[in-house]
């Protein structure tokens, strides 16, 4: 049996709303938000252009009523990391720039709140789809696309890479910090596999302490890869300025035989 594709859970992209329509589609959703965290809003500039990232505000606290409710039972999948801009997500999105955006579309895989899709959808990405599993990571990444003036070219949607198969293909997929649980590793390799268009590129980045190589190993099936190390400045938890070294990982399909598809 063929599985549909996973279909957008907060909007539709049938009609073109009015700006009225996306403000006070911002309003509910923002208060949908506050009902279940204290949040604000966080400043994101990105080459001299501000983004608003909405964020939850006393993270601490958050996390201490989670332990206390015994809601952590795996910290890699209980823990909100959805809702962090981690580096990775702000790197990825300014490395997609030299990709000649004009005119291609972009997926998102593993989206969180959205950053690394919004910062393409700056650099002139025409069609990006931000994805994840967890419904506040949608509801997040949402409320940013409409803060931001962006609904017009950015949606957000459900997409589990463990049984997805979506109706079209993409001329770049990207995924920050989306390796480190190994048993998606398989999954995820297949995922791109089937959604990346002919001629297209997933463009991965991940902290370079992070294990990368069985994954790897298992998209070295169907895709030709090449690294990249990038080295940033940024600020630990504890508040002190840090060096770090990321891997900006490129999969160019190999589709030896394989009939072109068309982009998303």
């Amino acid at each position: 049996m063929t599985e549909q594709p996973d279909t957008p859970d907060l909007h539709s992209t049938e009609t073109a709303p009015t700006a009225e329509a996306h403000a006070a589609e911002l309003e509910r959703l923002l208060a949908r938000a506050r009902e279940r965290y204290e949040v604000e809003f966080e400043t994101l500039t990105v080459d001299d252009a501000p983004l608003e990232i909405l964020q939850i505000r006393n993270m601490t606290g958050h996390l201490d009523r989670l332990i206390a409710t015994n809601a952590i039972k795996d910290p890699l999948r209980d823990l909100p990391l959805w809702a962090k801009i981690w580096p990775a997500s702000f790197l990825l999105g300014r490395f997609l720039r030299k990709l000649d955006p004009a005119g291609k579309s972009l997926l998102e895989v593993g989206g969180g709140c959205g950053v690394t899709g919004l910062i393409a959808a700056r650099y002139g990405f025409a069609r990006v789809t931000i994805t994840d599993v967890n419904d506040d990571a949608l509801l997040f990444a949402r409320i940013n696309v409409l803060r931001n003036g962006l609904a017009d070219r950015v949606e957000v949607r459900r997409c589990d890479i463990t049984t997805a198969r979506l109706d079209a293909r993409y001329d770049v997929i990207a995924g920050a910090e989306i390796l480190y649980l190994e048993d998606l590793h398989r999954p995820l390799a297949k995922f791109l596999a089937r959604h990346v268009a002919s001629g297209g590129q997933a463009m991965l980045c991940t902290d370079k302490r992070r294990k990368a190589a069985h994954f790897l190993k298992l998209a070295g099936r169907d895709f030709d890869v090449a690294e990249q190390p990038v080295g940033i400045k940024s600020t630990g938890d504890d508040g002190q300025e840090e060096r770090r070294l990321f891997l900006v990982h490129r999969l160019t399909p190999k589709r030896t035989g394989a009939a072109p598809a068309a982009p998303a």
